[in-house]
């Protein structure tokens, strides 16, 4: 309904003063119209929320500046593993007795942990802090997306960002391989064991680097904090674990493994997946050791989704 006044005797105004004849006024009850299109609830909104979280692992649809750093850290990555497929390639081809590359597919990932935590250190803040700074969380918990919904979106975004950043370099190295002539069947293998080793390293990194990340809205505390904990606690373990072997105290060695993301992986892998252990003196855990290093990394995944549904739930009142 719209009601209007033409040339209707104008109120007073402050101070006793009449209003000017022959003003107007209209008041037009313009109305809401209810929405027609398509409702495409929960699920629509949580891929969307993890594509343009990947994306931004990336840089994708940020800045030039924001893609300096992934990009690079992605071409650190792959650029050994293409110099070692050049060079086997290249020895192959002077008829060299050579049969195989020159690390093993699980050995990669290990070697280029720093590269792995930098990345880390600096993408999962990324991914959560700007939320938390700018207080937009709440804006997404009302729409139809609950917390479990952001959650998983982003520990599935930075997991599949991390698994692409440690699988390609193995994929290089596969293709690689296959180009030297190598045995099929041996690289396939060691291709899916280096595959379910990066896996599993990108949920447990990926789990790490977003509940200290949530922390706190300052990016610059979950970069160093992030980088503490999964860097400097493996060189860290290392030390202990050198001392200890040097010191005759070989069996040490895989219970200190227990104390550092990095060397959790590495455990799991020597038991399970046939990889050679970087630990000092190769004193990789035994099975039994093994079944405890796999329950500690299940149990940190898991314990890290619970910290940050709890996180969320608070944020999100």
């Amino acid at each position: 309904m719209a009601v209007e006044q033409h040339g209707a005797q104008a109120p007073a105004l402050a101070g006793g003063q009449p209003a000017r004849t022959g003003e107007q006024s209209r008041i037009h009850n313009i109305g809401y119209r209810s929405y027609d299109g398509p409702r495409l609830g929960r699920a629509y909104a949580r891929r969307s929320l993890y594509s343009q979280s990947l994306r931004g692992a990336y840089g994708l649809g940020r800045s030039a500046k924001s893609k300096v750093l992934p990009m690079l850290l992605f071409a650190v990555m792959c650029v050994p593993a293409a110099i070692m497929v050049a060079v086997a390639i290249a020895t192959q081809a002077q008829g060299l007795p050579i049969k195989d590359l020159p690390i093993k597919y699980t050995e990669y990932a290990v070697i280029m942990q720093a590269v792995i935590g930098l990345y880390v250190a600096s993408q999962a803040p990324q991914s959560v802090s700007r939320d938390l700074r700018f207080k937009t969380v709440p804006l997404y918990f009302s729409r139809p997306i609950e917390t479990a919904d952001y959650v998983r979106a982003k520990f599935a975004a930075l997991t599949s960002a991390l698994f692409i950043l440690t699988a390609v370099p193995l994929l290089v190295l596969y293709v690689g391989a296959l180009l030297a002539e190598f045995d099929f069947t041996d690289q396939t293998k060691g291709l899916a064991q280096g595959l379910v080793s990066v896996a599993l390293l990108s949920l447990l990194f990926a789990g790490i680097g977003l509940v200290i990340s949530a922390v706190t809205p300052r990016r610059g505390f979950g970069i160093a904090a992030v980088i503490a904990v999964l860097t400097i606690s493996y060189g860290a373990v290392s030390v202990v674990q050198a001392i200890a072997d040097v010191q005759s105290s070989a069996d040490a060695v895989p219970w200190l493994g227990l104390f550092s993301p990095i060397t959790l992986i590495d455990g799991v892998q020597t038991a399970f997946l046939g990889a050679t252990s970087a630990f000092p003196g190769g004193h990789g855990p035994s099975s039994g050791q093994g079944a405890l290093y796999l329950l500690v990394v299940l149990g940190l995944i898991a314990g890290s989704y619970g910290l940050l549904m709890r996180r969320y739930r608070k944020v999100g009142l």
